[in-house]
């Protein structure tokens, strides 16, 4: 079990170290390789590839068997990491990224689903509390290794560093890991995996660029028009598919739904608290990018210890609907204390902060997919899974696009209130410790109060989520 256990984890740590590693290496990337137009697709097309995988990773892992499709994914990930190391231009790159984002999704999603094959049900929480920390702490330390790797070494180590933990992570698995069932019994719905793809390639699209491109440009309700015919068109295809990739009688479960929509808003908030609070530490606060994680390890500590307890107690199922109910609760309590910081907030303040909203975030993801997967039959698990992944992805695209456009027209719209020059830019922000001595202050007061704004909008969906999760009734765990 341990050694199952340790490949798995590592699987998880190297999947969500590449979402977050390239960011900090992304300026010189633009540099070396002679690309800031299209630099932001560096991210964009690993979140874009990953989300549109998912489900079906998780449908082909339930037809044929988890093991095999986990070490392909893992290979395709290794593969597609060599390729972004050695990368020699921008399109390079950006593919080599986009195939990453393809293994890393599979990666993912299987990792989830194969404790349904190696951990008993009532164990499971606990497991997936322990692979949620290491999502949360990789999402802090991600922008950190990557900052140490390009300035002490080069940014191509972000992706190379993949390769050594990766083959330990395979020659793991392939030893300990089991077999699994092969269900197949139909061919593979080509059709609603090509739809299922579409519509995650349009929803990821609208909430990463919708800021850049304008939410009114032709571009962006082209985009939200078309994922809207694909979305209508899905559940015709998937009735008549005979193994469909997204099984409609899922969806019929009060459980699946539920835990997909709170999924979606607890990763909404935990990723625009995660992508946010370093920049309004660096940016208000004056501190260097290794420095800033160092003044969010309350957050971290509260999420790690929270998912450690949330995945025990979930253990029984009758826990279940009060730990998300507590923990949607203190996600917002956290939210609505970061809605009130400011230039001049202490350390110690907005480590209190960090520690209230830390906990809340990490008591809800695992156990939401602790709970929808015991609510389905084993050889549904590596859907349910995926569905419930699937959501959560989306939430965070969502979560980040909706909170950047929340603090940049804030932020704007204080700035008119002061005298600054001409030529400041408002969309780089952290170009205001370069303004003059008599206006630096309001700026950056302005800058805090905009961030701090953009959590209080975002209060009212983790609000709306627990509410949600008053209505969410966890089944007892179905046999394999």
């Amino acid at each position: 079990m341990a050694a199952a256990m340790t490949a798995l984890v590592l699987a998880v740590l190297l999947s969500a170290l590449d979402q977050t590693i390239v960011s900090t290496a992304l300026p010189r990337i633009a540099e070396d390789l002679d690309g800031f137009d299209a630099i932001a697709w560096v991210s964009a097309a690993y979140l874009l590839a990953s989300t549109a995988a998912t489900p079906l990773w998780g449908k082909l892992g339930d037809m044929f068997g988890r093991k095999r499709l986990y070490l392909a994914s893992t290979g395709v990930f290794l593969i597609a990491s060599a390729a972004c190391g050695l990368a020699q231009n921008l399109p390079e790159l950006i593919g080599a990224r986009a195939l990453q984002g393809i293994g890393g999704g599979g990666m993912i999603v299987l990792t989830f689903a194969l404790v349904g094959d190696v951990v008993a049900p009532g164990e499971r929480g606990r497991y997936q509390g322990m692979f949620g920390s290491v999502y949360g702490v990789a999402s802090i330390v991600g922008p950190l290794l990557g900052g140490i790797f390009t300035d002490q070494l080069s940014w191509r180590w972000a992706f190379l560093i993949n390769l050594p933990v990766g083959v330990v992570t395979l020659v793991i698995a392939a030893r300990v890991l089991p077999a699994g069932v092969r269900r197949a019994t139909a061919r593979v719905d080509h059709a609603g995996a090509l739809l299922l793809a579409a519509m995650a390639t349009g929803i990821v699209l609208v909430t990463s660029f919708g800021r850049n491109w304008g939410w009114t440009s032709p571009r962006i309700i082209g985009l939200i028009v078309a994922t809207v015919a694909v979305a209508a068109l899905l559940p015709l295809v998937e009735r008549r598919a005979a193994a469909p990739v997204l099984p409609l009688t899922m969806l019929a479960s009060r459980t699946v739904v539920l835990g997909s929509l709170i999924g979606f808003v607890a990763n909404a908030a935990m990723f625009s608290v995660l992508v946010y609070l370093p920049t309004y530490l660096q940016i208000v606060h004056g501190v260097s990018a290794t420095l800033s994680g160092v003044h969010l390890l309350p957050l971290v500590i509260g999420l790690v210890v929270s998912q450690s307890l949330a995945g025990r107690w979930a253990a029984h199922v009758e826990r279940l609907r009060p730990i998300l109910v507590t923990g949607l609760a203190l996600n917002v309590a956290g939210l609505f204390l970061l809605g009130t910081v400011g230039g001049g907030t202490s350390t110690a303040t907005l480590s209190c902060y960090f520690l209230v909203t830390g906990v809340g975030m990490g008591m809800v993801p695992m156990v939401v997919l602790t709970a929808v997967q015991n609510a389905v039959p084993g050889e549904d698990i590596g859907a349910a899974s995926a569905v419930v992944t699937f959501a959560r992805s989306i939430g965070a695209a969502f979560g980040v696009a909706v909170f950047g456009t929340l603090l940049t027209s804030g932020f704007t719209s204080r700035l008119r209130r002061l005298r600054l020059p001409a030529a400041f830019d408002p969309s780089r922000p952290e170009t205001i410790r370069t303004l003059p001595a008599p206006v630096r202050p309001g700026a950056l007061d302005a800058f805090a109060h905009a961030t701090g704004g953009g959590f209080l909008w975002i209060t009212p969906l983790v609000v709306a989520g627990t509410v949600l999760a008053l209505f969410l009734r966890p089944g007892r765990a179905a046999a394999s």
